[in-house]
């Protein structure tokens, strides 16, 4: 009897990953992996937070990580740097006014070290394992802002969070997105109806405050294409939003556009304490 053998090549053996940590004013980290390699996009959960939701990954901060890239200075996006960088050795990527933000901010108990910071620059590439990393600029009220392009595996992932208003350079990074995290961060009506103060109600709506639901998803629906397959919603407030909310406020206009969630490319809302799903991204 002649027996015949069928080699199946392996594709896509190192296929980037992705999960969400924590989204939202209570903490915003976000972890991704390909191949042997892994990084954080913000550090701003707890340290015992962050190796607990890694270690239910079977990731080890210490061992797989291999460095940290820093969005802005405001405490939910940077809490957990110091320990990061004194206790784990971990090198702090960031614009050189966000370092300095960062090194200003009360909010940390362990500074930064000079040896940890690694300086990164608007349009310039940085290369991490099997990762690039390529930051630009995002408008928002803390020292400096960007967001991350991040490419591996013939993938292009794209993080914008905390967002005063829409630009050119974000209408574009969208158009070139694959998987694209967005901020949803607030209801019109929720905020304006709130408890807020006037100042911050004020500040949050302002053109360096946060993107509210309609102006997040209006600007996926003008600028995405149809090489985007998944769209996470992301730093929803606590006060001022709701996941179903927002869930069915991009579901509606996105319908007028003619663009169909689950057909056209996936859609979630991420959650603000919880982990989401570890998303493979092919």
């Amino acid at each position: 009897m002649t027996l015949f053998y069928i080699f199946v090549p392996e594709y896509n053996i190192k296929r980037m990953k992705f999960v969400s940590l924590g989204s939202g004013s209570s903490g915003n980290c976000y972890l991704l992996q390909s191949g042997e390699t892994s990084i954080l996009l913000d550090a701003g959960i707890s340290t015992r937070t962050l190796k607990k939701h890694l270690k239910e990954l079977d990731i080890s901060l210490e061992d797989d990580v291999a460095a940290v890239f820093i969005t802005h200075d405001h405490a939910d996006h940077i809490k957990a740097v110091g320990t990061i960088a004194c206790e784990c050795g971990k090198t702090i990527y960031a614009t050189r006014l966000v370092h300095e933000g960062i090194a200003c901010n009360r909010c940390l108990k362990i500074e930064v070290p000079a040896n940890r910071m690694a300086y990164v620059e608007k349009g310039k590439t940085v290369e991490v394992g099997n990762f690039r990393v390529t930051p630009f600029d995002v408008p928002h009220d803390s020292r400096d802002c960007v967001g991350y392009v991040v490419e591996a595996d013939d993938v292009r992932f794209c993080l914008i969070t905390d967002v005063g208003h829409v630009t050119d350079t974000i209408r574009e990074q969208v158009g070139l997105a694959n998987y694209l995290v967005l901020e949803a961060n607030h209801d019109i009506n929720m905020l304006q109806m709130g408890k807020y103060s006037p100042y911050l109600k004020e500040r949050i709506s302002s053109d360096q405050g946060h993107l509210n639901n309609e102006q997040a998803v209006n600007l996926i629906a003008e600028y995405a294409t149809p090489q985007l397959r998944h769209v996470w919603l992301c730093h929803l407030s606590e006060e001022n939003n709701h996941p179903v909310l927002a869930r069915k406020t991009a579901e509606a206009v996105l319908r007028q556009h003619g663009i169909i969630p689950g057909v056209d490319f996936d859609l979630d809302v991420l959650k603000r304490k919880t982990p989401s799903e570890f998303y493979s991204l092919s």
